[in-house]
């Protein structure tokens, strides 16, 4: 995809009195802000209760999470719930999101091949995030991969300098003032979001691929022990 290609975004398609997730996730089934959704099968927005403590933001859905429509649900996501087990997150208290919310890939054959996305949709899914944020109120987000980390953190942030390093959020986020308000009550009324952290880690894809999975593993756990101290402190 050229970086000369441009997206409508997503914002047209998010209803501006949305106030609850289940809102998000019926009006992300009709998105049109990028190209992605005409060959996905559908939508993959975010699963959890708006009161989860901790928020995983992954890239994109793969080929098991486009055909049954919920993030994580395939080697990678097997992957991660083994790592939250190990590091001693309560699995309840998570909510999981991708920064993209369309399936990208390349045919070859029958087989579906997983495809980065691009900026521009990052970009263009980048409301549905910011959307889901605004429902949230999460002690430590999450970041998984390069590709979470460009659409909260913006294209300089590199994952492999600050990994497993505890950072404020939302003062960290490219756009800090995109996530600064949150929901107090059921009437619509927000407040300024409490202090929080984020810490960058990669993403469970990367152990499935790493020529030494036992230590890329291991690293993985290593990292989300550290967001589990915040929790237990």
């Amino acid at each position: 995809m050229s970086d000369t290609y441009t997206a409508p975004g997503a914002q047209q398609f998010i209803p501006p009195q949305a106030d609850t997730l289940a809102e998000l996730r019926a009006a992300a089934t009709g998105c049109r802000g990028c190209e992605l959704y005409r060959d996905a099968s559908q939508t993959v927005f975010g699963r959890g209760d708006a009161t989860a403590r901790i928020v995983f933001v992954g890239e994109q859905p793969g080929d098991m999470e486009d055909q049954k429509g919920l993030p994580f649900v395939g080697p990678a996501g097997r992957l991660l719930r083994r790592a939250v087990d190990d590091a001693g997150l309560d699995p309840s208290h998570i909510y999981l999101t991708n920064a993209v919310k369309h399936f990208r890939f390349e045919l070859r054959g029958r087989r579906r091949i997983h495809q980065t996305p691009d900026r521009v949709h990052i970009a263009a899914c980048r409301p549905w995030l910011v959307s889901e944020f605004a429902q949230l109120n999460p002690e430590v987000v999450v970041v998984l991969g390069a590709t979470a980390a460009k659409a909260l953190l913006g294209p300089t942030f590199r994952v492999t300098r600050q990994r497993g390093e505890l950072l404020p959020w939302p003062a960290a986020a490219q756009h800090p003032e995109d996530f600064q308000r949150v929901p107090v009550d059921n009437a619509g009324r927000t407040a300024d979001a409490p202090p929080a952290r984020l810490l960058a880690t990669i993403h469970p894809s990367a152990v499935l691929r790493a020529d030494n999975q036992e230590i890329a593993y291991d690293g993985l756990v290593a990292d989300l022990t550290v967001a589990a101290r915040v929790l237990a402190a």
